[in-house]
């Protein structure tokens, strides 16, 4: 096989920061799938072809067929699916119901998917919170706790997690990261709960009458894609090769080899022939947000294959050993790059770790180190914008309701540096 060089990164490196810098920079060109597309293609062909020159066109083949592919029909699943479910209604806007609230999506987050919790539930928030006064900390635990922390049980909960299940984690491995999910989940509603109930104090007395005066009941339409969602988690829980190994022969016919994606396609199509027109329209539903993740992740996945090849050959001399290197690596670099390929990337350098007998493996490396690049995946998704792809939906949600938001920095500087990270250490301390 020939060498990957350290300059065949380049394409990868460019597309991250591309992805992380552009929204801020030039917010109205990017905006434009068009642009991203072409973008992309500028970015991801060349190094298509240079990889098929160097003989590693097996590679890129490999990581759009098998890993892509599967990546982003369960994305599209999960998408068409929460899409079709709308909760709208308004009642007090006590801390009680707000707790409750991010709680409830903190638990739908692993099986709905981060993305589709946090679009069911931030309209219905906003809604509820309308008459309050404070109501910016009330998102910014939502972006932490629905939009990334919640989705940490499941390989449906965020995507770098079914990244990981791809390569060999089983679906029911991701609860033994139950711990960890509750410890943080909890530390996070307590110190919510909290912040809530001193600024409710404050809020005018004329607010608080016309929010128990301008109450609505809670109605929810398009229930029978709560159906649709518990087909796609069983499609993915039973149909992967643990419970048909055939499906993982080389040689099986195609249909076999992509039968949980044929399924997910099914699922999708009877989710929006079931689905009322009036609820996707009150979700205001769009094709535009799958779309830029599907060019996205195409030029991801194609410019990341020599990074992960480099990562591997490499991955001894990079000095990464124990758990907090790789919960902290992972965490920094989800924290401004894509958290799905970050996540692949470490995953990557710990295959590359010598074998160490007489411990858990999972998924081809050290079960410890597969649990550290989990949780620093999801968890530090949280820390900026830009970590995790529903942050921005939120904050742009949030911005059109009357929101004022704070800006990139001031959500590092009011919130994550302070709230965030020194929960994300004390789990560290606690579990590794």
């Amino acid at each position: 096989m020939q060498q990957v060089e350290l300059w065949m990164l380049l394409p990868f490196v460019v597309m991250l920061l591309t992805i992380a810098i552009a929204p801020l920079v030039a917010e109205h060109w990017w905006e434009n799938n068009r642009n991203k597309l072409i973008f992309t293609l500028i970015v991801s062909v060349p190094t298509a072809i240079l990889l098929v020159a160097k003989g590693l066109g097996h590679n890129v083949e490999h990581q759009l067929l098998f890993d892509y592919i599967p990546f982003i029909i369960l994305l599209l699943a999960l998408f068409v699916v929460t899409g079709g479910i709308n909760i709208r209604g308004d009642i007090a806007a006590t801390p009680a119901v707000n707790t409750f609230l991010l709680f409830g999506g903190w638990l739908l987050a692993s099986f709905m998917g981060t993305t589709g919790a946090a679009m069911l539930m931030i309209r219905p928030l906003l809604q509820i919170n309308q008459q309050r006064k404070h109501r910016v900390h009330t998102v910014l635990f939502f972006i932490a706790l629905v939009a990334n922390c919640g989705g940490l049980l499941t390989p449906l909960g965020d995507p770098p997690l079914f990244l990981l299940y791809l390569r060999g984690a089983s679906f029911e491995w991701f609860f033994t990261l139950l711990p960890q999910w509750a410890f943080v989940g909890f530390v996070l509603l307590t110190i919510y709960v909290l912040w809530d109930k001193y600024y409710f104090a404050q809020e005018p007395a004329e607010l608080r009458k016309r929010d128990v005066e301008e109450q609505e009941p809670i109605h929810v339409t398009g229930s029978i894609n709560f159906i649709w969602l518990a087909c796609v988690v069983g499609a993915v829980v039973f149909l992967n090769p643990s419970h048909i190994p055939a499906m993982a022969d080389h040689d099986a016919p195609i249909y076999l080899r992509f039968l949980r994606e044929i399924v997910l396609l099914v699922i999708i199509f009877v989710s929006l022939k079931t689905t009322s027109a009036e609820a996707r329209k009150a979700n205001h539903f769009s094709w535009e947000p799958i779309a830029e993740v599907a060019i996205l992740f195409v030029g991801i996945f194609t410019t990341m294959t020599p990074a992960l090849l480099y990562l591997n050959v490499h991955a001894p001399s990079m000095g990464l050993s124990e758990p907090w290197h790789f919960y902290y690596l992972t965490g920094a670099l989800s924290s401004f790059l894509d958290n799905a390929p970050t996540a692949v990337a470490f995953h990557t350098v710990a295959t590359g770790l010598p074998v160490v007998e007489g411990i858990p493996y999972v998924a081809g490396i050290p079960e410890v180190l597969l649990k550290a690049i989990s949780l620093g995946a999801v968890f530090f998704g949280a820390m900026t914008y830009i970590g995790n792809g529903p942050n921005f939906m939120v904050k742009a949600i949030a911005e059109s309701e009357g929101v004022k938001m704070p800006s990139f920095f001031g959500y590092m500087v009011k919130f994550s540096l302070v709230v965030l990270l020194p929960v994300y250490i004390m789990a560290q301390l606690l579990f590794f």
